[in-house]
């Protein structure tokens, strides 16, 4: 590809232009469909760019972050495909937090290694930002950085701010970037819940959005792109994004024919990720949110609770789930090993379930009939929500609806910024 081409395409990308074929959603080859039944059937970013041949590569060095998630249809992983294919010159892996092979907890990273499979050096990019992280590209010796990972649409979940972090590194090193998409598991329909207070910026939530925010990885980084990383990193980066084909935003992730690898070892299935925008509330507690359980984030408890618990929360009548008592023993984190007791979420009407009300209604009923209640020390409950709103509301004896309310203005703002930025109809 010609470097007008390349630079044209970088400012189409970057605005949110329609004209590239890829970045525009029409491919020129067909891919193989993938062998998982119902549904359209999705092409991920990375399924197009490899059936064009990695046109949007050519000439480049390339480094790629991903994890897991990054898999073809038939769950080969693009590193290895990437490697094996002479068309595209890929020297470099960058791994978020579990790492690019996934072996870390919570938490954890893989650090410094060589790729076995395929001798690729393999960098840490987790908790790492800035100058810091620029410097990890620059010793890298890449031209340019590619993002895919399949994120769950929250913001709270750690890979969409090592996507910001590493758009905003990439100014810093004079790195062109390219976002491979892939679905919101959980659509992209709307945005819900507090927005966050930049005063309380983490890495779970650097920038002020919503705590579901409704969008595909490649919509954040346009996002990014045009409201944050030039008042982090002084201006634009070069970014590109190669869209899907065959999603549209009321879909969930089993209408897309695509295999679900889990993203983090507590993200097991799509359902997982259906309640996890608001039951990861629970974090901030000291209750368990069923981590080192079959079902974490839809299983929650402590020790002391009962059945009253179950019952507070199904009077609050919320739309699309059920709350069934439930006694379980993690095997790690929380109560490890204990029998304690608490609530399983049921979701029997995903359209109608609103995860982050239906979590700080959890929150309200847990204090209310708990002695035992507490939040976790360092207020880590104030990150997650995106300030001390939803704390301070529930300690005064605020209820689920008075807490929404108070956080719609904030919302609405957010929304009218957010559909500057919607790619898929």
């Amino acid at each position: 590809m010609a470097l007008s081409r390349r630079l044209l395409l970088g400012r189409l990308a970057a605005t949110g232009a329609a004209g590239a074929a890829l970045a525009a959603g029409a491919g020129p080859a067909r891919a193989a469909e993938p062998a998982h039944g119902g549904g359209r059937g999705v092409r991920t970013g990375f399924d197009r760019l490899a059936a064009d041949g990695y046109r949007l590569l050519d000439g480049h060095r390339v480094g790629i972050v991903t994890n897991p998630t990054g898999v073809t249809p038939d769950l080969r992983h693009i590193v290895d495909v990437m490697h094996a294919d002479d068309r595209v010159r890929l020297t470099a892996v960058f791994g978020p937090e579990h790492g690019f092979r996934g072996t870390a907890q919570a938490g954890g990273s893989e650090g410094r290694y060589d790729d076995p499979a395929t001798g690729l050096p393999v960098y840490d990019t987790y908790n790492k930002s800035g100058r810091a992280l620029a410097d990890i590209f620059t010793a890298s010796g890449v031209d340019t950085v590619v993002f895919d990972i399949q994120d769950v649409g929250a913001r709270f979940y750690t890979y969409i701010w090592t996507l910001y972090d590493c758009m905003v590194a990439a100014v810093l090193a004079g790195k062109r970037f390219l976002v491979l998409d892939r679905p919101n598991p959980v659509t992209g329909r709307a945005a819900t819940g507090p927005v966050l207070d930049k005063a309380y910026a983490s890495f779970i939530g650097r920038e002020p959005i919503a705590q579901a925010h409704g969008m595909t990885v490649a919509e954040l980084a346009l996002l990014f792109n045009g409201e944050f990383v030039p008042q982090a990193a002084g201006r634009p980066v070069e970014l590109e994004t190669v869209r899907m084909t065959g999603w549209r935003r009321g879909d969930f992730y089993d209408t897309t024919r695509l295999p679900w690898v889990p993203p983090s070892p507590n993200m097991p299935t799509p359902d997982t990720a259906l309640v996890y925008a608001g039951t990861c509330l629970f974090e901030g507690t000291n209750l368990s949110e069923g981590r080192g359980t079959t079902r974490p984030f839809e299983l929650l408890g402590a020790d002391g609770i009962d059945r009253r618990w179950a019952a507070a929360a199904t009077e609050l009548a919320l739309p699309g789930v059920h709350f069934r008592e439930a006694y379980f023993a993690p095997t790690f984190s929380k109560f490890q090993g204990k029998t304690i007791g608490g609530v399983q979420l049921h979701v029997h009407d995903r359209a109608a379930f609103d995860p982050v009300r239906t979590g700080i209604g959890l929150l309200v009923t847990a204090k209310r009939v708990w002695s035992g209640f507490a939040w976790r020390p360092d207020h880590g409950i104030d990150r997650l929500t995106g300030s001390a709103l939803v704390r301070t509301m529930i300690d005064a004896g605020a209820g689920p609806d008075e807490i929404v309310a108070a956080w719609q203005q904030d919302l609405e703002r957010f929304r009218t910024v957010r559909r500057r930025y919607l790619r898929y109809p």
